[in-house]
């Protein structure tokens, strides 16, 4: 069979069984909770450098978060390390970056840590309530009442 024979798979299909593949909501919101944070910081960077190391915390803490959630992505057999890493690193912006961005950027963080930490990657994919409903309508029609 060549390739030209073979039906194309498009991109949307693609994606769909990459993403089941892997954590891919936990990682997409630890980094959006890092990406958040970053945004949320008000200083620039040459004030955070004279202020020393207090303050390049602010702007190291988020910016690990946000190379975590790339990592749980594009390497998810690691993911319980970098989970465990991802929520710790959100607790700790509580103190350095603004309140952890307002709140906002620390609980994205700790939720997508925790999503990819339960993420169980030998699972059958989830059907669909359509497909439950046909399947269970197949076996009741080729049951007989006696």
């Amino acid at each position: 069979m060549t390739t030209a024979d073979r039906p194309r798979q498009g991109l949307q299909p693609a994606f769909r069984h990459w993403r089941a593949r892997r954590p891919f909501w936990g990682g997409l919101l630890l980094a959006l909770g890092g990406g958040w944070i970053l945004l949320t910081e008000k200083a620039s960077l040459k004030v955070v450098l004279h202020i020393g190391m207090q303050g390049l915390a602010g702007y190291l803490l988020p910016g690990l978060m946000l190379l975590l959630g790339l990592l749980i992505l594009f390497n998810p057999a690691q993911r319980l390390f970098y989970s465990i890493t991802g929520v710790l690193l959100s607790l700790g912006t509580w103190v350095t970056s603004n309140l952890g961005g307002f709140l906002i950027g620390l609980l994205l963080g700790v939720t997508g840590s925790c999503l990819a930490f339960g993420w169980l990657p030998d699972q059958e994919p989830r059907q669909g309530r359509r497909a439950r409903k046909q399947a269970k309508s197949a076996d009741g029609a080729g049951l007989t009442k006696v």
